[in-house]
């Protein structure tokens, strides 16, 4: 009995190990890259601190994939004309940080809701169905990280 069990350990420690280290070498490799959704729901306070949240982050680790989803409103930030609470107009920022590969995303619901044409929105933003779908969208099938700022 004894022997049967120090035989199955034998050959079953290669293919345990095998099988670890290859799960060691997804999580490396998916440590690789790391993907973030911020939530921007509030308005343009919020944004002001989200954009210079993301702006430290790709200071800190510039090959982090980052995604901004807007809706509600978080939205006002995103669109023309929008400034800042010292008067600084938001899309130079949006512009700078979307050359670094920052997506910025808009929830269509909200333009609905609030009879907004998508003609206003920034350049840089693409249309999304829903902003919260795209937000569990990206956390369940993609892997992304959820923040808030």
């Amino acid at each position: 009995m004894r022997r049967l069990f120090l035989k199955n350990l034998l050959t079953a420690w290669p293919l345990a190990a095998f099988g670890t280290l290859g799960l060691f070498s997804r999580r490396a490799a998916a440590a690789e890259t790391v993907k973030v959704v911020y939530h921007f729901a509030d308005g343009r306070a919020q944004a002001a601190r989200g954009l210079a949240n993301i702006a430290n982050h790709l200071r800190a680790e510039p090959g982090v994939k980052i995604v901004a989803v807007a809706l509600a409103d978080g939205i006002s930030f995103l669109l023309n004309g929008a400034v800042d609470g010292s008067g600084r107009p938001f899309e130079r920022k949006v512009a700078a940080l979307a050359e670094h590969g920052v997506e910025f995303r808009v929830c269509n619901n909200t333009l609905q809701a609030h009879d907004v044409p998508a003609e206003r929105l920034l350049p840089q933003t693409t249309l999304v169905p829903s902003g919260v779908a795209e937000i569990a969208r990206l956390q369940a099938r993609e892997g992304y990280v959820y923040l808030r700022p």
